[in-house]
């Protein structure tokens, strides 16, 4: 499978491999039939030629028992590059359909995801941060200390504080629990009224 073939994921999910990276491979490969197939055929022009000549029973019955084989190892060789190949025909169609699924789902949770951002910069603007308190507020929501948030913006961990506590005024909330808890409980909403009063 080359670079760009590479199964995708997301977080533990992991689409189906590739068929190719079936370690029967050599099932499909008709190479292996052909060869007992040309085994079979050249035994026989051997017995043929041997009856012929007046060639021993024996040697005769010996050389048809090669040619019985041969040819049932052909026809078993073949019979399991079918059935390999129509294997491989569905688990690229299952493929084919976990990389759509896969796609879908990717597409979908972008949109929400930027449904979300929008809404949370929204509420921002009525808030009315300041463009470093957005990103220290944002920074915040995505579960960042003050540390990393100070990491993350090359300033000291003082200002984040400073710039946090600002945030928690304007909005009116007591802390980073409530800033979070602000943004989910819309989330959580509808869930929690569908399963309370099944509407």
């Amino acid at each position: 499978m080359t670079q760009d073939q590479k199964a995708p994921s997301i977080g533990r999910f992991e689409a189906p491999r590739a068929p190719d990276d079936d370690p029967a491979a050599w099932r499909k490969n008709p190479i292996p039939s052909l060869v007992m197939a040309a085994v079979a055929v050249l035994a026989a022009f051997d017995v043929a030629d041997d009856l012929r000549a007046g060639g021993e029973w024996g040697h005769v019955a010996l050389e048809l028992a090669v040619v019985a084989v041969a040819s049932a190892g052909a026809v078993i060789l073949w019979w399991q590059l079918v059935r390999a190949r129509t294997s491989n025909r569905a688990l690229r169609a299952d493929l084919d359909a976990a990389r759509a699924d896969l796609e879908r789902f990717r597409g979908e949770s972008q949109e929400l995801m930027r449904g979300l951002g929008e809404a949370i910069d929204r509420q921002f603007e009525r808030w009315q941060l300041s463009p470093a308190e957005r990103e220290v507020a944002l920074l915040l929501l995505k579960g960042l200390s003050h540390k990393d948030v100070a990491d993350v913006r090359r300033t000291s961990e003082r200002t984040v504080r400073q710039q946090a506590l600002a945030v928690y005024r304007k909005a009116g909330l007591s802390g980073r629990a409530e800033l979070a808890a602000f943004f989910l409980e819309d989330l959580l909403l509808p869930i929690r009224a569908g399963a309370a009063g099944g509407t």
